[in-house]
C-alpha cells in the first residue's frame, strides 16, 4: 500500500501536514486492519507508535487515529503509559457479530431471491470465479478479500451499504475465527459451494433455500470453535 509520505520538518505542522495525516489516517487503518484480521498480527503482537509510524512513512498522528478507532471495534488492548497490543479474539463478541449478520443478511437474501438481479447473479458468480482461483493457490488472503466482496455485493444490491459498514465494524473477532478456520481442509471449498447455493437460489427465485443455505454458511465456524480453540489456545479470550 502507497501511503503519502510525511515531511520530517520541524513543528509546527503545517495546513499542508496536517491535510496529509487526514488523507493516510484511513489507508493506515485498513492495512493494520487487515494484518490483525490476517493474524499477519497476531494476538497478543505489542504495536509501538514510533515503530508503525516509521513502516508505514507517516507521522504518529494517523498512528495514533488508527489504534483508537481499532481500540473501539476491540481489536487492540490500549494500556497507558505501558504498551499497545492487539486483543485476543473475544467469543463472546464473536458470537453476537454472527448474530447480527445472520439476521440481517437472512433479511437481505430473502429479498434479493424475491426481486431476482440477473445482472447482480453475474456478477456475483464473477466473485465465486476469483474465490476459486484463490482457493486452488492457497492464496487465503485474496480468498477472503473475495469472500468480503460476495457479501458485500448482496448488501449493495439490496441498498443496505451504511449496514455493511456496521456490520464489517461488529465483525473482527468472527473474522479472526474464520482466519484461523479456512486452512482447515475443504474449508474453502465448502465456502464456494455454499456462495453458488446461495447464488443459485437467488437466481431461481427461492428465498427459503436462499436463507437455509446462508444460515449454514455463516454458522460454519462458530460450529467448529472447540476446534478452533484446541489449535489457538493462546489466541482466544474466553
Amino acid at each position: 500500500m502507497a501511503l503519502p509520505q510525511v515531511s520530517r520538518r520541524a513543528a509546527p505542522r503545517s495546513a499542508d501536514r496536517l491535510d496529509r495525516d487526514r488523507q493516510a489516517a484511513p489507508q493506515v487503518f485498513e492495512r493494520l486492519r487487515g494484518m490483525i484480521i490476517s493474524l499477519e498480527l497476531p494476538p497478543g503482537s505489542p504495536l509501538s507508535r514510533a515503530a508503525l509510524a516509521g513502516q508505514f512513512g507517516v507521522s504518529s498522528t494517523p498512528i495514533r487515529d488508527a489504534l483508537m478507532r481499532l481500540e473501539e471495534e476491540g481489536l487492540v488492548d490500549v494500556f497507558p503509559q505501558y504498551a499497545t497490543v492487539v486483543s485476543r479474539v473475544d467469543v463472546r463478541l464473536a458470537q453476537q457479530a454472527h448474530f447480527l449478520r445472520q439476521a440481517v443478511e437472512l433479511e437481505i437474501v430473502r429479498g434479493l431471491a424475491i426481486r431476482h438481479d440477473e445482472a447482480l447473479v453475474a456478477e456475483l458468480h464473477a466473485t465465486i470465479s476469483h474465490q476459486q482461483q484463490y482457493a486452488k493457490a492457497g492464496d487465503f488472503e485474496k480468498f477472503m478479500a473475495a469472500d468480503n466482496e460476495f457479501h458485500s455485493q448482496l448488501y449493495a444490491a439490496a441498498d443496505k451499504q451504511d449496514i455493511w459498514a456496521l456490520v464489517r465494524s461488529r465483525s473482527g473477532h468472527i473474522d479472526r475465527l474464520r482466519r484461523m478456520h479456512l486452512p482447515s481442509p475443504g474449508k474453502a471449498q465448502d465456502i464456494v459451494r455454499h456462495h453458488k447455493l446461495i447464488v443459485k437460489a437467488i437466481d431461481a427465485g427461492e428465498p427459503d433455500e436462499a436463507q437455509k443455505h446462508l444460515r449454514t454458511h455463516l454458522s460454519g465456524t462458530l460450529s467448529e470453535l472447540a476446534r478452533i480453540r484446541s489449535r489457538y489456545p493462546e489466541y482466544l479470550s474466553n
